[in-house]
């Protein structure tokens, strides 16, 4: 363990990690400074939470005299290493470091973790209860990108636990330490407004295998092309998961005959049946596969079906709100890429209102505008994004709308409109495959609301 003690650390974004990165380094001796681009009065609640901490504050801006006497420079996830005050940092020659990184250096047990495109947040809270049903609850942790940071939970951690840990792009781009067990679920275009390029954010992801070591092991998606690519980064052994067998795969997941079914060499094990997963859409069976193949990997196999019996979906994935005079209503806010909200729109067969929209993230919507021309009966657009949709509708030189169209300044007009327009029978589903930082400090925020609008309609 690093003795932090008289270490000066600059901690960039004042949110959940930069706060309880604060917090252990603090109680490490160390001396912290946080700064902002928020004001005192927009950050009143975060002072108020860290008043009995020894933290020197700098809000409003990020002066480059922040950088004098640092010994090490800690961003946020939502901080782009694009700013001045990193790219001064870098000049300089401070190292870079984040919560996950520091975990990852102090942790006293083993931990997995887990990225992708899609699906990491559903895949990182099943493994979770997987390997709770395993080892006990009081011996298991999730976090990280997921839930809360888990450097706020790091004293309390014996070496015969568990943390699973959920990983982003912005966490991975900075980090030189690996879980000793590491998944990449896939890699679809996501995040460009911040990495650029597909091959930046390729290499972002690919950093969660490039500092494992040979005693590791990874595990990589079959059926998604660059996270396949990956394969001869694995430093360790390789896990895999994917819709068929693969018997020339020395270990992996498949599906067959409506059954999950683990492969080992020659020998295969059914884990369970298909029938029992009770989240709906193929790419749920997909991220029962990966964590199942997970937990093989780490070497539980007794809490994978228990993990799964009675597992309904995290909140704010394709999460049930209510019926509304015969239309059900789903809140699947945290679809903040079209690729997300496809693979949303892809569990239903009933009749879609589809309300899409929020902020862009430069991705491509091409895909996403031919299935809503051939699936969604009434489309109401939202937010920053609602021209760059309809552009990419008509683009796409798609025939004829056969679906309705509106368009919405923000959310709870969005919901009003929906309300007017769904029949019996209807799914109204919120997919936006957009951010929310257009009108929400972020996708849960975005979703509470949309869920309190949807339940105070007649």
């Amino acid at each position: 363990m690093k003795d932090w003690f008289l270490q000066r650390v600059l901690i960039i974004g004042v949110a959940r990690q930069g706060m309880a990165l604060a917090r252990y380094l603090v109680a490490q001796g160390a001396q912290v400074v946080l700064t902002d681009q928020r004001s005192a009065a927009d950050l009143a609640a975060e002072r108020a939470e860290l008043a009995n901490l020894s933290v020197e504050w700098v809000l409003g801006g990020h002066p480059l005299s922040l950088l004098d006497d640092v010994d090490l420079v800690c961003p946020s996830g939502g901080v782009p290493l694009t700013i001045p005050l990193i790219e001064a940092a870098q000049k300089r020659g401070l190292p870079l470091s984040n919560d996950s990184q520091i975990f990852l250096e102090v942790a006293p047990c083993k931990v997995i973790g887990i990225t992708g495109s899609a699906g990491k947040t559903t895949t990182t809270t099943l493994v979770g209860r997987m390997v709770a049903a395993a080892i006990g609850v009081e011996k298991t942790w999730v976090g990280g990108n997921i839930g809360h940071p888990l450097i706020a939970d790091v004293a309390k951690m014996e070496p015969d636990h568990i943390a699973v840990m959920e990983l982003s792009s912005f966490q991975l781009e900075i980090m030189t330490r690996a879980p000793q067990v590491a998944a990449i679920l896939n890699i679809t275009p996501n995040h460009l407004d911040r990495h650029k390029t597909m091959a930046a954010y390729t290499a972002a992801k690919a950093q969660i295998l490039q500092h494992q070591t040979t005693g590791d092991v990874a595990i990589l998606g079959r059926d998604d092309p660059v996270a396949w690519n990956l394969a001869e980064s694995v430093q360790g052994d390789l896990v895999t998961f994917g819709w068929a067998d693969s018997p020339q795969i020395q270990a992996g997941t498949f599906v067959a005959d409506e059954n999950i079914f683990w492969r080992d060499g020659s020998a295969v094990e059914n884990l369970l049946s298909q029938k029992e997963i009770q989240i709906p859409g193929e790419h749920n069976v997909k991220n029962v596969l990966a964590a199942a193949a997970i937990c093989k990997a780490a070497g539980l196999s007794g809490g994978i079906k228990a993990g799964v019996t009675g597992f309904t979906g995290v909140e704010h994935r394709l999460e049930f709100v209510a019926e509304r005079n015969g239309a059900a209503w789903y809140n699947d806010t945290i679809a903040t890429a079209p690729e997300r909200a496809l693979a949303s729109m892809r569990s239903f067969e009933q009749p879609l209102v589809l309300l899409a929209g929020g902020r862009d993230k430069d991705l491509p919507w091409d895909e996403f505008a031919a299935f809503v021309s051939e699936r969604v009966d009434h489309l109401i657009l939202f937010g920053e994004a609602q021209d760059v949709i309809e552009q990419a509708l008509e683009w796409n030189g798609l025939p004829a709308h056969r679906y309705t169209l509106n368009k919405c300044p923000g959310l709870q007009a969005a919901v009003q409109v929906a309300a007017k327009i769904a029949q019996k029978g209807d799914v109204v589903l919120l997919s936006p495959g957009g951010t929310s930082f257009d009108e929400f400090k972020d996708f849960a925020e975005r979703g509470e609301w949309f869920k309190k609008w949807v339940k105070e309609l007649p």
